[in-house]
């Protein structure tokens, strides 16, 4: 008796609708992606940390292969957008890969930052791959000590 696979249930479903798109002139080839990174599933990139004191956010991407002068950063109010373009092996045609587990192309992400920044100050620094970046807080967004009164 065969044991029943969840899994493999869901990839034929999955295949099943990859063709049912086929059908109607959606392809999926292997150089359509649909997300950056490999896999089939949108991913975030690049991968962040984001941390915090009393006057700053700090943020730290990893931007391994990316030129620094393709990196593009904004700020709006509390969010932060970083995109850029992180370059391939050269004109090698996608049949020619045997593993193309490295992804390149352009990117863009978004953060939802937990206050506002002062974007005028904003401090940004490329170094070995990681894009480490000073976000000083907004007057308004900065702890505010307030005092009581004893009556």
């Amino acid at each position: 008796m065969a044991e029943w696979n969840p899994f493999a249930e869901m990839e034929a479903l999955r295949n099943e609708i990859d063709r049912a798109f086929e059908g109607f002139g959606f392809s999926r080839s292997p150089s359509q992606r649909v997300a950056f990174l490999p896999g089939r599933e949108p991913r975030r990139y690049p991968l962040i940390n984001l941390l915090e004191d009393n006057d700053h956010y700090y943020l730290e991407a990893l931007t391994p292969g990316v030129d620094p002068q393709s990196i593009n950063v904004t700020a709006v109010q509390n969010r932060l957008t970083l995109s850029g373009e992180k370059g391939g092996v050269g004109d090698v045609k996608p049949e020619a890969f045997h593993r193309n587990e490295r992804a390149s192309g352009k990117f863009v992400r978004s953060i939802d930052l937990p206050g506002e920044v002062d974007a005028a100050k904003i401090e940004a620094q490329y170094r070995n791959g990681l894009l480490v970046m000073t976000l000083p807080k907004a007057e308004a967004a900065k702890p505010k000590q307030i005092s009581v009164q004893v009556l």
